[in-house]
């Protein structure tokens, strides 16, 4: 599925799209440079699960723990990682294998830890600041 974001308004209808088309795969996986979007479409995608919770970049903590409406969303930010060691030092198997949402920013820092089955979700930033969102069931 290919999308095109033109402002941060289309994001919680986008969100809604991504959500049915996750269908009941409950792992994302965001590919993005530096200030793509990945944090901010993770925030609408909280909001379409129902979290009231403040949704910010766990990118200090490693983890972030959200409640919703549809079970608890784990936040993941693995940017600063030195090695996948330390994913597995905070119990990441626990929490993605747990059934409830993960949300992992920078995956490519944990390529031996990934699931078989997730949604990928590729942001690219264009020419006109607009966002190109591809995102596969893998």
């Amino acid at each position: 599925m290919l999308l095109t974001a033109q402002s941060p308004d289309q994001l919680p209808a986008i969100a809604a799209e991504i959500v049915s088309f996750a269908s009941n795969i409950r792992i994302f996986l965001f590919y993005g440079d530096m200030g793509a979007g990945k944090t901010t479409l993770i925030k609408a995608l909280c909001g379409q699960l129902g979290s009231t919770d403040n949704i910010a970049s766990p990118t200090f903590a490693i983890v972030n723990e959200y409640q919703a409406t549809k079970g608890n969303i784990y936040h993941f930010d693995f940017y600063r990682l030195k090695n996948q060691m330390e994913a597995l030092d905070i119990g990441f198997e626990e929490y993605l294998y747990s059934g409830n949402y993960c949300f992992i920013e920078w995956p490519e820092k944990i390529p031996d830890l990934l699931p078989l089955h997730y949604i990928s979700i590729k942001i690219e930033v264009l020419e006109n600041n607009s966002r190109s969102l591809s995102i596969t069931q893998i």
